[in-house]
C-alpha cells in the first residue's frame, strides 16, 4: 500500500474543502480500501466523512422517500419506510454482499464502488478503466461475467451495485454538493456508460460528494420487487437481475418500471419491456412477449453468449412475480 494521509471532516465546509484540494471521501470503506490495498487505487489523501449529517431516511412530501448518503445499507434495507414503499430497494439490498459488509457499507458508496472485473483488479492486465489506453484485457479474454449492453471497444466491464439497478427503476435522482452549492443529477445520467473514457465513471464535478438518493412518488397501488440470478446464492455478484414496479390499477397496468443488472456498464433500464406492457393486462402471454424485449441491442462477447437468453428469462420471471401470476 502506497503513503496516504488521513483527515477526519469534522462538517460538511470541511470535507468540501479536503475534496476540492484533491482528497479522496471514504465512509465505510469496503470498497476502497480494498482497492488501495491491491494498489489499484493510490490516493494521496483520504477524508473521512463518516460523521457527517447524512444518515437520514425520510418520506417526502408527495410520498416520495430520500436516503442520506451515510445510510448503512442494512439501515436502509430494515427500514420500515423503505419496505413498505418500496420493497424492490430493500430486496436489492439484502441480496448484496455480506451481512457484514451490508452493516458498514453506504448508501453513496455502493453506488460509487467500481467494477469488479478481474483485469481491472489485476494491474498486471491491460484496463482502460485503471490506465486510460492500455487496452481492454476482457475483449478477448474470459468474459463470462462481462457486460453485454451499453458496452464500447474501450471497455465491457458492469456496474456490480444490486441496489443502483433499483434506483435506476425507479427514476432516482442523486443530490449533490460540491464547493459551487448544491445540483442534482438524474440518477440515469449519474453513473456513465464508458464510451471511449471508461475511466470516467460517474457524473460528478471535482470536489463533490453524494448527500442524498431520492426516489420520486409513485401511483399507488405500486407493487416492487427485485430478483438476482448468480453462480451460488451468497456473497456473489450478479449474472443478471431485475427490478420491477408496476402500477396495477383497474386490471391494467397503467405505469411499469424494468431495469436488469449484471448485464450492462451501467444499471441497464429497459423501456422496450415496459412500452410492452402499459395498457395491457397481466397475463402469462404478456409477461413473456414484454421479456423478449429485454435484450434487445445486446453484444455478446465469447463467453457470455447465454447472457441475452438468461436476461429475457429473468425478466419474464420477475414480472410474473410482481404482476401477481406465476
Amino acid at each position: 500500500m502506497y503513503p496516504f494521509t488521513y483527515t477526519k471532516a469534522a462538517d460538511m465546509r470541511e470535507a468540501l474543502n479536503a475534496g476540492w484540494r484533491g482528497g479522496r471521501y471514504i465512509a465505510g470503506g469496503t470498497t476502497l480500501v480494498d482497492l488501495m490495498r491491491e494498489t489499484v487505487e493510490r490516493p494521496g489523501s483520504l477524508v473521512d466523512i463518516s460523521t457527517l449529517p447524512l444518515r437520514e431516511v425520510t418520506v417526502t412530501e408527495r410520498g416520495g422517500l430520500r436516503i442520506g448518503a451515510l445510510v448503512r445499507m442494512a439501515e436502509a434495507a430494515a427500514h420500515p419506510k423503505v419496505r413498505v414503499l418500496y420493497p424492490v430497494i430493500s430486496e436489492a439490498l439484502e441480496l448484496s454482499a455480506s451481512a457484514q459488509l451490508r452493516n458498514m457499507a453506504t448508501i453513496g458508496g455502493n453506488i460509487m464502488q467500481r467494477t469488479r472485473c478481474t483485469y481491472f483488479r489485476d494491474v498486471t492486465a491491460a484496463c482502460n478503466k485503471r490506465e486510460p489506453g492500455s487496452g481492454c484485457a476482457a475483449l478477448r479474454g474470459y468474459n463470462r461475467s462481462h457486460a453485454i449492453l451499453g458496452t464500447s471497444d474501450h471497455c465491457v466491464a458492469t456496474h456490480p451495485s444490486d441496489v443502483a439497478v433499483a434506483f435506476a427503476a425507479l427514476e432516482a435522482t442523486v443530490h449533490l454538493l460540491g464547493p459551487d452549492g448544491e445540483r442534482r443529477v438524474a440518477f440515469a445520467d449519474f453513473l456513465l456508460q464508458p464510451g471511449s473514457t471508461p475511466n470516467r465513471e460517474q457524473a460528478l464535478r471535482k470536489g463533490e460528494l453524494i448527500t442524498t438518493v431520492e426516489i420520486p412518488a409513485h401511483a399507488r397501488p405500486l407493487k416492487s420487487g427485485y430478483l438476482k440470478v448468480r453462480d451460488r446464492q451468497s456473497y456473489e455478484f450478479a449474472l443478471t437481475s431485475a427490478a420491477v414496479a408496476l402500477h396495477i390499477r383497474g386490471g391494467v397496468i397503467r405505469e411499469a418500471k424494468v431495469a436488469a443488472g449484471g448485464v450492462g456498464t451501467v444499471p441497464w433500464r429497459l423501456p422496450a419491456v415496459e412500452g410492452h406492457l402499459i395498457g395491457e393486462r397481466p397475463s402469462d402471454r404478456l409477461w413473456a412477449e414484454a421479456a423478449e424485449h429485454a435484450a434487445d441491442g445486446a453484444h455478446p462477447l465469447t463467453h457470455n453468449g447465454f447472457k441475452p437468453e438468461l436476461l429475457k428469462r429473468t425478466v419474464e420471471r420477475q414480472l410474473r412475480t410482481v404482476g401477481g401470476i406465476k
